[in-house]
């Protein structure tokens, strides 16, 4: 269904992708990963034919550079990193942008293409916010919406950016299993960024790993994700397990990390009874009541006396007028 060959993007000295080729079989989950500047936005607005580029982009056969923007569009519903949002717009009115490439000029939506975004805005559980203008909803709400006008164009392939990236875990989840339920439904074609490297290996046919605008890796979860594969992409701190099922989970380690989580068991003994402020005092003894911090130290046996007590021995000091000894004593 979609066919890459030798695409390359640069911007002015810049190269974004040198050469990729690829193919995406008709109903086939194509994730694309890799790091930051890798060249995965890029590929993906290519295939979108928003991105000038040389090589050539087929989608059904057909290339779509020159295609008119109608017909693409329902060949090819893309989903952006990020979306502009008409503020003032409904959450309902939105989805419904959707159905704009088969509603014909000066005609207007009709019950069956209000049907198709109200059952899309039901299964992603936004039946409630259709009334809703944008600028009032979470930025996991409008992920959800913009994926619900992308589902609306029923186009057979669907291009997504980071569809997730916004959504806490569960309903990070939630999505993808709807997108690979009405693939199936469909037999849709789809081809995502996505930068969870295990939910990627979890829900797509196959994963396509960039660097640096090239290809790095290509072939199923057990094949890319690996820590000799990733490794060198991402660097040392990338790390592959296997779940109970042996499917491939991907984590990463704190630098220094070992160090970080020392604890007060590790630490060298210090006086740890040592009061705040008290660094720099000198030792006193160790009954030395509150309050009497400044005086030096005296014998530890004299108790004090009243006022005139004769002086003790020459270098002790009077201790404090009438002072009655503390609760340390």
């Amino acid at each position: 269904m979609i066919g890459i060959e030798r695409v390359r993007v640069s911007y002015g000295a810049a190269v974004a992708l040198a050469g990729v080729s690829e193919r995406v079989a008709d109903g086939e989950w194509l994730a694309v990963i890799g790091p930051n500047g890798a060249g995965k936005s890029t590929l993906l607005r290519c295939v979108a034919s928003l991105a000038r580029h040389d090589g050539q982009v087929t989608v059904g056969g057909r290339p779509v550079a020159g295609l008119p923007r109608r017909q693409l569009a329902r060949l090819v519903a893309y989903v952006p990193q990020s979306p502009v949002l008409p503020p003032e717009m409904t959450a309902g009115d939105y989805v419904l942008l959707g159905r704009t490439p088969h509603i014909g000029y000066l005609r207007m939506e009709t019950a069956a293409d209000r049907r198709i975004c109200g059952d899309l805005l039901d299964r992603l559980q936004l039946t409630a916010m259709a009334g809703r203008p944008l600028a009032t909803l979470s930025g996991g709400e409008a992920q959800r919406l913009v994926l619900a006008r992308a589902l609306a164009q029923q186009a057979p392939v669907l291009v997504l950016d980071e569809p997730t990236s916004a959504l806490d875990l569960g309903r990070r989840v939630e999505a993808l299993e709807l997108i690979d339920e009405i693939r199936r439904e469909r037999s849709l074609t789809v081809l995502s960024a996505v930068h969870d490297l295990t939910l990627a290996g979890q829900f797509a046919d196959r994963l396509l790993l960039l660097a640096d605008g090239q290809v790095a890796g290509a072939g199923t979860a057990r094949t890319v994700l690996r820590t000799d594969v990733l490794g060198p992409v991402f660097g040392p701190a990338v790390e592959v397990l296997a779940d109970s099922g042996g499917s491939p989970v991907v984590i990463s380690h704190r630098r220094g990390a070992a160090a970080a989580h020392q604890g007060p068991v590790d630490t060298p003994p210090g006086p740890a009874d040592t009061p705040a402020g008290a660094v720099d005092m000198p030792p006193g003894p160790a009954d030395t009541p509150p309050g009497t911090l400044d005086i030096p130290p005296g014998p530890a046996d004299t108790p004090p006396g009243p006022v005139d007590t004769p002086p003790g021995p020459a270098d002790a000091p009077p201790g404090p007028p009438v002072t009655p000894p503390g609760p340390g004593r």
